[in-house]
């Protein structure tokens, strides 16, 4: 078991999400940033979709009732273990009574912690990930105990050696498909879309990114229809709103691209204020 001492700003129970309920209008959810997330997981040797706990901003302080072995990856928060500061992405043994805290955030947004066989917290509808109404609480809070698998004494530590690229994380060039309604912008507006730099407004969260710069938009709604997360939107005011792993299953906005997966990961460590841009890279 760990127990929540601190929570830290926004932290969630997330694996790789909620597959395959989509028609009764459940949202996909799961980790944001799922590169990172499979990076941790991978170096402590567990299933790729085991359970980790994703940290925003801040980072939550975390002490363990049993013998474990953690990874941390994504942005750099500093995590110290029992006040001695320990380096992202490599693997290390956590006994009892141990305290895992975060320290200052050094740029990005997010951080994943991994646990050796991952978080068992309630399993529903094939997921561990955390989401208001669906799962009993959306958020970690102080005084939570979450529970974990304990390290036998005959467990055999991973050395698992992988190659981590992190650079995606400050990348600001966002590979997209053409979305439903692309063709329907006329030349000079995809070229605006597609030639010129946003910003990630205030307004942005699990459910959506929404950019300050507007785009000059006279197209027509359109009939609700499926979106996906990294779905671009253009509201009636030329609004660019970028859908996010907890966002709804249709919408009635023009879909005018479609963030790669990978551009995904990169856009969920963007902090207000970090500028981005399109670049087209195939058909569907």
């Amino acid at each position: 078991m760990i127990k929540v001492l601190q929570a830290g700003l926004y932290s969630t129970i997330q694996d790789l999400g909620r597959l395959g309920s989509q028609e009764y209008g459940v949202p996909y959810s799961g980790v944001m940033d799922r590169q990172a997330a499979v990076y941790a997981n991978s170096l402590l040797g567990n299933d790729v979709n085991n359970a980790v706990l994703e940290m925003s901003i801040t980072g939550a302080t975390l002490k363990f009732e049993c013998d474990t072995l953690i990874c941390i990856s994504g942005v750099n928060m500093n995590p110290m273990l029992n006040d001695v500061t320990i380096r992202n992405n490599k693997v290390f043994k956590v006994s009892k009574s141990h305290v895992l805290s975060f320290g200052k955030l050094e740029s990005g947004y997010r951080s994943y912690l991994a646990v050796l066989g991952g978080f068992k917290t309630e399993k529903i509808l094939n997921s561990r990930s955390m989401y208001p109404n669906i799962t009993k609480e959306s958020r970690i809070k102080k005084g939570d105990v979450l529970p974990i698998n304990s390290l036998t004494s005959n467990y055999n530590m991973p050395y698992s050696n992988l190659r981590i690229d992190s650079t995606y994380i400050n990348e600001s060039t966002l590979n997209v498909f053409k979305g439903p309604e692309f063709e329907k912008l006329s030349n000079h507006q995809q070229e605006q879309l597609l030639n010129s730099n946003f910003t990630i407004s205030k307004n942005n969260n699990r459910m959506a990114y929404q950019l300050v710069e507007s785009l000059e938009n006279n197209l027509n709604g359109i009939i609700t229809s499926a979106v996906l997360p990294g779905t671009v939107q253009l509201t009636p005011a030329g609004n660019l709103i970028i859908l996010m792993r907890d966002c709804q299953i249709t919408g009635g906005y023009p879909r005018v691209l479609q963030l790669a997966e990978s551009s995904m990961n990169s856009l969920a460590q963007k902090v207000v204020g970090r500028s981005i841009n399109f670049k087209l890279i195939s058909e569907f």
